[in-house]
């Protein structure tokens, strides 16, 4: 899993404050920058960059890189870009994308210090468990419609110095870039509580009717003027069209109806945050209320150190208007109180995870002890086979046991395991469905038809106006009453903000996919024998995702003269190779399946001229001649007649 390398140091974008993030362009993991002088304050004098990255890869980290404000606008700029800039060593970490614990130094100094047993794992607990009176925030019913939820915190008697409060507006930065997509998902908002007068309200309104001072502004204007000023911001410009196309934007406001933010965008520059704040109120609006929670409680348990009572937060009720409409997560009326710091009790097997890792001379005491160092509180149970594990709320990556195995894995040391050659032998062998695409692909390949491999996504267009068919509403139910019936009108299923509109949707049939090849090479000279064996996704209600894949063989011949009976032989020995025969064929005794054409009536296909397959008593597929409109110049632009066939190819896993 690990590799120890010494990363060669090179030089990246400019660090503000106390702790800096850059996201690496050839990285998929988030990169933490944090001064070094800082560091050593946190750690001790005795940290040198060799003893912090031998810390950092035993943690399952990485030091990626020992640079300094100027020498890394020396090496983009030249030096005479960087005069005057600081020398300040500054440590570049990579950390894991889902640790979201260690994207400041307050998380990832408190996680090595646990770590290197100088702490305990800080318990966070609110002041009271009800909110203080009038410290409410009412939820609208208007807001249900662009961003429909609100978490929030209050952070009381903090101390910000400069290093801490550049750390806050980092993380904050950071989180937006990772979990909050871009504040698509969530977008968080900080307020100097003390110039705010509670209760609060969280409202969606016409942009015409909201009027505020955005943050680091000083025109006063409506929600239309911000969009048009804040075009030209190089940062914020980005997020504008979140809500820009809505004919209400969200907004916060307090009892004297002061404008806190209009999330995502901007905050308000009456409750700006200021090195001399000490009460400082969090919300964040969301369309996804679980990365919510863990976007304010990875706020609220970072910062909640530099409180006059250490790792405690005051709670704020957040109210549902009784005319909310409810979801799947609120219902109207619905009264929340936030932030839920409560630890999330699980168990693991003891034996399961030693196991797996082959530490089976660790003694289920060891076990927790290493696993105490991850920040993981946990205890053996009675039952000693059993950890019984309270996993806080900055630990939102711990998800099963699995994850549990991997902190097991780091704390013990991966360079620690001993390898070891296993006592059992095994032999690897192919999943069912794939052994018999091999066949089939062996079959077509030996009748003369070239293979082809084409996207799973297409556009709406093409899946069924082409084909002229239309979505079927009942076709969902009827996979669920019929598993393994063709039907190319299933209901499919959408991709949510496709880039191009190519990518609409994934296919529900293979035809139009292997006819886009075809017309891309209808200048070979014909005939024209192409197949593919894929995979369509079709709509199941029964499913934990809402939909399946299902395996499908499609075959085309094109040529300058309709040649259907060669299509149907190959038709035929695909079968006779699947262990079925026609059904007049079938001599008595025989043990094959049997199957046969029957009429069909599919717009896809001309009239008369196409059957479906029918295999004991299932419907499994379509052949025939295509249509002229489907080949024609407004559809797939071939200029030759083209014979098809689908197959389902999931019967005969469970035939054979």
């Amino acid at each position: 899993f690990w590799h120890k390398r010494r990363a060669e140091r090179t030089g990246g974008g400019a660090a503000c404050g106390a702790c800096a993030a850059t996201q690496k362009k050839d990285s998929k993991m988030p990169t933490v920058s944090v001064f070094f002088d800082s560091l050593q304050k946190a750690l001790g004098n005795d940290v040198t960059e060799e003893s912090f990255d031998e810390l950092c890869f035993e943690f399952g980290l990485e030091l990626d890189d020992v640079t300094s404000q100027k020498a890394m606008v020396e090496k983009e700029r030249g030096a005479q870009a960087a005069e005057g800039l600081s020398d300040r060593v500054i440590f570049k970490v990579d950390v894991p994308a889902n640790r979201y614990d260690l994207l400041c130094i307050e998380g990832l100094v408190r996680a090595l210090q646990v770590f290197k047993g100088v702490i305990p794992a800080p318990l966070y607990k609110l002041s009271s468990p009800k909110p203080a009176a009038q410290m409410t925030m009412t939820v609208k019913k208007e807001t249900a419609q662009i961003r429909p939820f609100v978490v929030c915190a209050i952070l009381r008697n903090v101390t910000f110095d400069q290093d801490r409060y550049e750390s806050f507006i980092e993380l904050q930065d950071k989180l937006h870039q990772n979990i909050c997509r871009r504040r698509t998902l969530v977008a968080i908002g900080t307020h100097d509580l003390s110039t705010l007068k509670p209760p609060f309200t969280y409202e969606a309104l016409p942009p015409k009717e909201i009027r505020f001072t955005p943050l680091n502004q000083t025109e006063e204007m409506d929600g239309s003027r911000m969009m048009e000023v804040l075009s030209a911001h190089q940062q914020l410009k980005t997020y504008l069209p979140i809500i820009r196309d809505s004919p209400v934007y969200p907004v916060i406001y307090d009892s004297n109806r002061v404008v806190l933010s209009l999330p995502p965008i901007i905050n308000g520059e009456h409750s700006k945050i200021k090195l001399e704040t000490k009460d400082v109120f969090i919300e964040c609006t969301a369309t996804d209320l679980t990365k919510a929670n863990v976007v304010l409680n990875t706020v609220v348990t970072m910062f909640a150190e530099y409180c006059k009572e250490p790792f405690v937060a005051e709670p704020v009720e957040v109210v549902y208007a009784d005319d909310y409409p409810g979801n799947t997560f609120i219902k109207p009326g619905d009264k929340r109180i936030y932030p839920m710091l409560d630890s999330r009790e699980m168990t693991a097997n003891i034996p399961r995870m030693q196991q797996a890792l082959g530490l089976e001379k660790l003694t289920g005491e060891q076990v927790r002890d290493y696993l105490r160092k991850m920040s993981l509180p946990c205890d053996v149970g009675k039952d000693k086979d059993v950890l019984k594990v309270q996993v806080p709320v900055t630990r939102s990556d711990i998800m099963h046991e699995c994850d549990l195995v991997e902190d097991l894995a780091i704390s013990y040391g991966y360079n620690n395991l001993e390898t070891s050659v296993p006592q059992t032998v095994a032999v690897s062998g192919g999943q069912p469905v794939n052994n018999l695409s091999d066949m089939v692909r062996t079959e077509l390949a030996m009748a003369g038809f070239t293979e082809c491999m084409n996207w799973s996504l297409l556009s709406q267009k093409e899946n069924y106006t082409w084909m002229r068919r239309e979505p079927d509403p009942k076709g969902a139910q009827l996979t669920v009453e019929k598993p393994h019936e063709y039907s190319a009108t299933s209901p499919s299923v959408s991709v949510s903000n496709p880039k191009t509109v190519g990518f609409e949707i994934v296919r529900t049939t293979l035809i139009p996919g292997i006819l886009k090849t075809l017309a891309n090479n209808k200048q070979l000279p014909p005939p024209i024998r192409l197949f593919e064996v894929g995979d369509v996704v079709i709509q199941e209600p029964t499913k934990e995702v809402g939909c399946k894949n299902v395996r499908r063989l499609v075959a085309v011949h094109c040529n300058m003269r309709s040649q259907f009976s060669l299509l149907h032989g190959a038709l035929d020995q695909l079968m006779y190779s699947l262990n079925c025969e026609p059904e007049h064929e079938q001599k008595e005794g025989s043990k094959r399946r049997t199957f046969k054409l029957e009429a069909s009536n599919d717009p896809a296909f001309f009239p008369g001229m196409q059957a479906h397959i029918i295999c004991s008593g299932i419907k499994i597929g379509i052949i025939g001649e295509l249509h002229p409109e489907v080949l024609g110049k407004k559809c797939f632009e071939i200029n030759m007649p083209t014979s098809a066939l689908e197959l389902n190819l999931e019967p005969f896993l469970d035939w054979l």
